[in-house]
């Protein structure tokens, strides 16, 4: 099985080149919906993070209150490490469980992980092949504004808190351009997932 990391920056259309692999017959998972079954009530993330920052970041039914965790780690550096630390390691986990259930099921698959910060704590050494997904700036900009109802100083301060998409792309073995329209971004995935299928079967995965 050949196993792929998809990460990007903000705002530069992963989740749409996700979907779009997962149509072609991918196995696909992204890490917003591992890093929420990670910290579902009974689990030892939620327990670690209630120990870490403690019982008012939990709703009146003892779920997670993502809104009231956002709350105190936003602008502070130091409690958003604290947290990354708890989660990681779990999130990666759960991810290998995943790709390890994958390929017991189907050998000869392409499963595909999506993930924002993949390359900034070092996952990506994990995968195959890496796909950088990329945009202009300003159609980044653009995006981010209209998807969160933020001001454009608000966008791009976000932006420019993360790793430049620039660096991002050094570590790439493929790179998708989703700066044009949907049927272009659609046609270079494709693409990418052609040349994914001639690695798999080139390595005899």
């Amino acid at each position: 099985m050949l196993r792929v990391g998809l990460t990007g920056s903000i705002a530069v259309g992963k989740s749409v080149v996700l979907a779009r692999f997962a149509t072609l017959g991918c196995h696909t998972s992204d890490a917003d919906h591992i890093a929420r079954r990670v910290v579902e009530p009974g689990t030892s993330g939620l327990a670690r993070l209630v120990t870490e920052f403690g019982r008012d970041i939990l709703d009146p039914e003892g779920k997670l209150d993502r809104a009231a965790l956002g709350a105190i780690i936003f602008g502070d550096t130091l409690r958003r490490e604290q947290l990354n630390r708890i989660l990681h390691p779990l999130i990666i986990e759960e991810q290998n469980r995943w790709l390890d259930d994958c390929e017991a099921r189907d050998f000869a698959s392409i499963a595909v992980i999506e993930a924002a910060l993949m390359i900034e704590f070092g996952g990506y050494r994990r995968f195959d092949k890496i796909v950088v997904v990329h945009c202009e700036n300003e159609r980044q900009v653009e995006r981010l504004t209209e998807r969160n109802g933020l001001t454009r100083d608000e966008a791009e301060r976000r932006i420019a808190a993360q790793m430049p998409q620039a660096e991002k792309m050094r570590y790439a073995d493929y790179l998708i351009d989703t700066s044009d329209d949907a049927a272009k971004t659609v046609e270079r995935t494709d693409n990418v997932y052609s040349a994914l299928l001639q690695d798999r079967d080139k390595d005899g995965r």
